[in-house]
């Protein structure tokens, strides 16, 4: 009861922000729908909250979360929850740009690395990050010989590239990309450091778009 009591709470905050006199929902309610500029694909992991690392309003963010931030490929039998969604935010929503953002000490990519299943009846976690078997294929191949840690942020950040050439698997993504109407991006948010690093395809690799707070500030005086 006293967690349902925090989220209570909670909503009562959200209210009072956005539900006032002048409140940012009064400006939102007199538009038809929404109108976000950016579909977000991030991971379930409750420390990773796409809205509150960005620092962003509602109706800035169409968001869609999963297990690993997965994009499956575009086929007849992809899983329709996550790729209506995409396709409702790009055809539906033009969004103007996509951001594919995976992190750190990611618990999808650690069962997809050990071979982790956790209901044996049903293995929807084990069926589902198949679709992030290149890119573990791609570290063991590579990796192979580095530690668990090593490998475990490779693929990390391997099935991020992996979403993102998956994004260009929809003809209506590609069309748009090559037309200079949509733009993909890759992030990556390093828990551990508190960082932002983001993919950058001229150099192909991630580079930091948010660097580490310096200790010596944070430093008490």
């Amino acid at each position: 009861m006293h967690e349902l009591q925090k989220f209570i709470s909670g909503f009562l905050k959200f209210q009072e922000n956005y539900f006032g006199e002048d409140g940012l929902f009064e400006r939102l309610k007199l538009h038809e729908g929404q109108h976000p500029t950016t579909l977000l694909i991030g991971c379930c992991d409750s420390r990773v909250d796409p809205a509150l690392l960005t620092g962003c309003d509602p109706g800035d963010l169409f968001v869609v979360r999963n297990v690993a931030n997965l994009v499956p490929t575009c086929t007849p039998d992809a899983p329709p929850g996550v790729s209506s969604a995409i396709e409702f935010a790009v055809c539906g929503l033009e969004v103007e740009r996509v951001i594919v953002l995976g992190h750190a000490r990611c618990g999808g990519i650690r069962a997809l690395l050990q071979g982790q299943v956790v209901a044996p009846d049903t293995d929807f976690l084990g069926r589902w990050m198949r679709f992030a078997a290149p890119a573990k294929a791609k570290v063991q191949r590579e990796l192979a010989h580095r530690p668990e840690a090593d490998q475990q942020r490779a693929c990390e950040l391997a099935s991020i590239l992996l979403s993102l050439d998956n994004l260009l698997s929809y003809p209506w993504i590609r069309t748009r990309v090559e037309a200079g109407r949509l733009t993909l991006h890759g992030w990556y948010f390093d828990i551990e450091a508190g960082a932002l690093l983001a993919y950058s395809p001229r150099r192909q690799e991630f580079l930091p778009l948010v660097c580490p707070l310096d200790p010596a500030a944070r430093a008490p005086r």
